[in-house]
C-alpha cells in the first residue's frame, strides 16, 4: 500500500515508507509472512516466481523447428494424449486408494466403538467406549500431522495453492512427489481420524500433482531413477497437464468429468484454447470411469457396471410412489430457494471471515512456534471434536420413529447403504424398537452416510437436533480447516448445508403446511448455498451438483441458489481459498482490472530499475549479477563509441524456458583445460610463447573485428525472462571463448531442457577452474519477438495481454525503441495497482 499516514507502515511494489510505530518496512513484513497494522491485510510476496507460458523462440528452438515435419508433429501429439489418459487412470487410482483405506480404518474404528457402545450402554461404563474412540482419532490424526511436518505443503486442501499455480504462480514445492505421498496418506489418517474434513479438496491436488510428475518421467525425491523422455520440458506443456489432473480430481472426487473441466477453467487457468480443452475433458473421464471400474467391481462385484462414479455419490432423488402430491420442486419453491441463497451466503461469510481470523492467529502465534505446536493442535482439535461427537450422539439425540421407507429403502438408496458399508445407515442408541437415535446417525457416521441421510431419509430429524447438530459443525470445521493435516472443505460445507436445508424442510411442512415439500430438495439446496457461500464458484459447482444427483431438473434451482449465495458472501468478504491465497501473500491476478484503473498507463506501474548484460560479457560480472541480485530479467545492450546505451527496433528476449545442461558443460570445460595444459607441458618453453604470443594476437583481433562488428549494426537488444538457472550455464561455458579461436558451440534445446524443472544454483557450482575475465556470448539465446507495450498504453490493455498470453515479463518500450522499464506479476496485482492509483490521485 502506497502513501504514508499517521505511524502505520504502507508499502507499494517498489518503495515503503514507515511511521514511527514499526521498525520493519511493509515489504519486510510481507516477506516474513506478516500483517499490517491498521489494515490488518497482508501484502503480496514478492518472492513468488511466474511460470513462463510463453515461447522463447531463439536459435536453440528454432533449430528444433527446422527438423519438424507434420509426421513428427502427429507423433508429439499422439504423446501428449496418451500422457493425458494415463494422467487420468492414475489419479483414478489414487482415488480407490484412498477410499478403500478410508473405508478399511473406519470400519475398523466405529465397529470396535459401537460393539463398546452396545455393551457399556446396559453395564454403565460408557467412558470406556469414549476412551476407545479417543485411542483411534489421536492415532490417526497424530500420523496425519506427522506426514504434514515432514511436507507442510501437503497441509490443507491444496486447492489455493493448485488455484495459485494455474494462474500462472510457482508455488514451491507443491507439485513434487514426497507432497503427493504426504497428501495422500494424511488424508487417508485424518478423514479416518474423525476430523471434519473431507477428501475430495485433497484429490484435487492430488490429481494435479499426477498431472505435473507423470509427463517427466522423473523426480527429484527418487533421484536414481530417471528415464530418457525428451517431451514437455516447459511450463507451458506443465501448466496444461496439471489442468487435466486438477480437472480429473475433480471428476474423481465427485464423479462428474464436465465439472471437473470447467473447474480447471473457472478457478484459475489464465489460458486456454479448444485442444486443451478436449483433453482436459478425455482426462477427467478417463479418472471417472477408472475410478467407477474398480470400486463397482470391489463393493459389488459386479465388474464393468459403473455402479458408483465418484467418491462422493448423492443418489437418485424421486418421491416416494406412495406419496402422490410430492414434488422434487415446484416454481413457488424458487421464492423459498432465493431466501435460502442469501441466509447460505451470509452463512459462508461468516465461515470465512471465522477462519480468516483463526489463521491468522495461527500466523502469530502457531506457526513460529516449534513444529511439535501445530501436531499438538490438530490432536487438540481432534480431542475436542471427538468428546463433541460422542457426548451429542448420547446426550442430545432424540428418538424418532423409525418409517417403513426407511426399513424397506428405494433402489439408489439401497445402492449406497449395502451389507459391505462401514456401519448401518441408521443408529439406534439409547432407543427402543423401531425408533432411531437422529442425532447418532448424523454424527456417529461417516460423512457421506449422513449427507445421505438428510438427502434421502423418509424419516424425521427433529428440528432441536438439526439446529445443534449445525451449529456445533458450522463451529468446529471452521477451527479445523487450516490446522497441519491435510484437510478438504467440499464435504464438511455439504453436510453443514444440508443439514440447514432439511431444518428449513421441516420448519415449512410442520409449522406453515406445505406438504408438497419434498425435504430432500431443500436439503441438497441447503448445501448448495453454504457451499457457495463458502467457496463462491459458480459454473463448476453448478455442474458438479448436477452431475453428482443425475437430475437435470435441479439445474435452475441449484444456479440460482449458488448465485445468490456467491453475491451475498461477496458483499462482505472473499470466497475461502481465495482469503488463504491473500494470507499466503501470492500475487494472484484476477480475471480484469477495475473499471477506474485506466486512468494508469504502464510507466506509472513499470519498474524502471534494471539490471543490464552485454551481448559479450566476461564471468566476473556475470557472477556478479546473479549472486547479488534477485532480479530475474536482464536487459541486454550494446555501447556506441559515445559510451551511451542504445535500443533499436526489434528488442530481442531471452527466455526464462531455455534451460541449459549445466553440469556437463562443466564437465567438458575441465577437461578440455586439462588437455590444454598437459598440452602445454609436452612442449617446449619456446614454443609454447610463440604459441601464445600468436593466440593472444588472434584472440585481440577477434575481439576487434566482433567489437566493430557489433558497433556497425547497432544492434538494438533486450534480455529479458532471464534467470540464474539460463545464465549460470553461460557462465560456464565461457571458457571454449578463451580457449578456442573458433565460435562459441551451442547446447541443442533437449540439452538446455533436460534438467528442467530444477537447476544448480550459482552457488552450488564449482567456478575455480574458469578465468575470470572469459568471455560470454548468450545472442543465440535471445528471442527476437518478445511481446512489448509503450510507455502510454492502459493498464488494463497491460493486464488483459500478461495475464491472456500467460507472460513472466512485459518490456516497456518507447517510440525509438528504447526499453524503458519492465512489468511483472506484481505489478499487476490489486494492490499494487491501487497503491499506484493513490498516488496518482495524489499527484492531481
Amino acid at each position: 500500500m502506497a502513501g504514508c499516514r499517521g505511524s502505520v507502515c504502507y508499502c507499494c511494489r517498489w518503495c515503503c515508507c514507515c511511521g514511527e510505530r514499526e521498525s520493519r518496512t511493509p515489504e519486510e513484513l510481507t516477506i516474513l509472512g506478516e500483517t499490517q497494522e491498521e489494515e490488518d491485510e497482508i501484502l503480496p510476496r514478492k518472492d513468488y516466481e511466474s511460470l513462463d507460458y510463453d515461447r522463447c523462440i531463439n536459435d536453440p528452438y528454432l533449430e528444433v523447428l527446422e527438423t519438424m515435419d507434420n509426421k513428427k508433429g502427429r507423433r508429439y501429439e499422439a504423446v501428449k494424449w496418451m500422457v493425458v489418459f494415463a494422467i487420468g487412470v492414475c489419479t483414478g487410482l489414487v482415488g480407490l486408494f484412498v477410499d478403500f483405506f478410508v473405508r478399511l480404518f473406519t470400519q475398523l474404528k466405529f465397529g470396535v466403538v459401537q460393539s463398546s457402545v452396545e455393551e457399556c450402554s446396559q453395564k454403565g461404563c460408557l467412558a470406556l467406549s469414549l476412551l476407545e474412540l479417543l485411542g483411534f482419532n489421536l492415532t490417526f490424526v497424530f500420523l496425519a500431522s506427522l506426514l504434514v511436518l515432514i511436507e507442510p505443503v501437503a497441509a490443507g486442501s491444496g486447492i489455493p495453492e493448485i488455484k495459485c499455480y494455474l494462474n500462472g504462480v510457482k508455488v514451491p514445492g507443491i507439485v513434487r512427489l514426497r507432497t503427493l505421498l504426504c497428501k495422500v496418506f494424511g488424508v487417508l489418517f485424518s478423514v479416518a481420524g474423525g476430523l471434519f474434513v473431507g477428501k475430495e479438496g485433497p484429490m484435487i491436488h492430488s490429481g494435479a500433482v499426477v498431472g505435473a510428475g507423470l509427463p517427466q518421467f522423473q523426480s527429484i525425491s527418487l533421484r536414481k531413477i530417471q528415464f530418457n523422455f525428451p517431451y514437455f520440458r516447459s511450463d507451458r506443456d506443465k501448466r496444461d497437464f496439471v489442468s487435466a489432473g486438477a480437472a480429473a480430481g475433480v471428476a474423481a472426487a465427485f464423479g462428474a468429468p464436465i465439472g471437473g473441466t470447467l473447474f480447471s477453467l473457472e478457478e484459475g487457468s489464465s489460458f486456454w484454447n479448444q485442444g486443451l480443452t478436449w483433453k482436459v475433458l478425455f482426462c477427467s473421464m478417463s479418472a471417472t470411469f477408472t475410478l467407477n471400474f474398480f470400486r463397482s467391481g470391489i463393493q459389488f462385484g459386479s465388474w464393468g457396471s459403473f455402479q458408483l462414479p465418484g467418491l462422493l455419490n448423492f443418489g437418485e432423488f424421486k418421491c416416494s410412489d406412495s406419496d402422490k402430491k410430492c414434488h422434487l420442486w415446484t416454481a413457488m419453491d424458487l421464492g423459498f430457494f432465493v431466501v435460502m441463497g442469501v441466509i447460505g451466503g451470509l452463512l459462508g461469510a461468516t465461515f470465512n471471515c471465522l477462519n480468516k481470523r483463526l489463521a491468522k492467529y495461527r500466523m502469530r502465534n502457531v506457526h513460529p512456534k516449534p513444529k511439535l505446536v501445530r501436531v499438538l493442535e490438530s490432536l487438540l482439535v481432534s480431542l475436542v471434536t471427538t468428546v463433541v461427537v460422542f457426548v451429542a450422539s448420547m446426550v442430545l439425540g432424540e428418538c424418532r420413529q423409525m418409517s417403513s421407507a426407511s426399513q424397506i429403502s428405494n433402489g439408489s438408496f439401497q445402492l449406497q447403504i449395502t451389507s459391505e458399508d462401514v456401519n448401518s445407515s441408521i443408529k439406534t442408541f439409547f432407543c427402543p424398537n423401531d425408533t432411531y437415535n437422529d442425532m447418532a446417525t448424523l454424527f456417529f457416521n461417516p460423512q457421506e452416510s449422513a449427507i445421505l441421510q438428510l438427502f434421502h431419509q423418509d424419516g424425521t430429524f427433529s428440528p432441536v437436533t438439526l439446529a445443534l447438530f449445525f451449529v456445533l459443525y458450522f463451529l468446529l470445521a471452521c477451527w479445523t480447516y487450516g490446522i497441519s493435516v491435510p484437510s478438504g472443505l467440499f464435504v464438511p460445507s455439504l453436510l453443514c448445508g444440508a443439514a440447514f436445508g432439511r431444518l428449513v424442510a421441516n420448519v415449512l411442512k410442520s409449522y406453515i403446511g406445505l406438504g408438497h415439500i419434498y425435504s430432500g430438495t431443500f436439503a441438497l439446496i441447503g448445501a448448495a448455498a453454504f457451499l457457495g457461500g463458502v467457496v463462491r464458484m459458480t459454473i463448476s459447482l453448478t455442474v458438479i451438483l448436477i452431475e453428482s444427483t443425475n437430475e437435470i431438473t435441479y439445474g435452475l434451482p441449484i444456479m440460482i441458489t449458488l448465485m445468490v449465495a456467491k453475491w451475498t458472501g461477496d458483499f462482505f468478504n472473499k470466497g475461502i481459498y481465495d482469503i488463504h491465497v491473500g494470507l499466503r501473500g501470492v500475487p494472484l491476478l484476477e480475471w480484469e482490472t477495475e473499471v477506474e484503473m485506466d486512468k494508469l498507463r504502464a510507466s506509472d506501474i513499470m519498474e524502471p530499475n534494471l539490471t543490464y548484460v552485454y551481448p559479450h560479457t566476461r564471468i566476473q560480472s556475470l557472477v556478479s549479477i546473479l549472486r547479488t541480485t534477485v532480479h530475474h530479467a536482464f536487459p541486454v545492450v550494446t555501447e556506441n563509441r559515445g559510451n551511451e546505451k542504445e535500443f533499436m527496433k526489434g528488442n530481442q528476449l531471452i527466455s526464462n524456458n531455455i534451460k541449459f545442461k549445466v553440469r556437463e558443460v562443466v564437465v567438458k570445460g575441465k577437461e578440455e583445460r586439462s588437455r590444454r595444459l598437459r598440452q602445454k607441458d609436452s612442449e617446449s618453453r619456446l614454443a609454447r610463447e610463440a604459441l601464445s604470443q600468436k593466440d593472444q594476437k588472434e584472440r585481440e583481433r577477434e575481439k576487434g573485428r566482433e567489437k566493430e562488428k557489433e558497433r556497425s549494426r547497432r544492434l538494438r537488444r533486450t534480455l529479458c525472462k532471464h534467470d540464474s538457472p539460463l545464465l549460470l550455464p553461460l557462465v560456464t561455458k565461457a571458457l571454449w571463448l578463451d580457449l578456442q579461436s573458433a565460435s562459441q558451440p551451442r547446447l541443442s534445446y533437449a540439452e538446455m531442457a533436460e534438467d528442467y524443472p530444477r537447476y544448480p544454483d550459482i552457488h552450488d557450482l564449482d567456478l575455480t577452474l574458469l578465468n575470470p575475465r572469459m568471455i560470454v556470448d548468450v545472442t543465440p539465446y535471445m528471442n527476437p519477438s518478445p511481446f512489448t507495450v509503450s510507455p502510454n498504453t492502459h493498464v488494463s490493455q497491460v493486464f488483459n495481454l500478461f495475464r491472456t498470453m500467460g507472460l513472466r515479463h512485459l518490456p516497456v518500450v518507447n517510440a525509438v525503441g528504447e526499453i524503458v522499464g519492465i512489468i511483472t506479476r506484481h505489478n499487476l496485482t490489486y494492490e499494487f495497482l491501487h497503491s499506484r492509483l493513490r498516488q496518482h490521485y495524489q499527484t492531481l
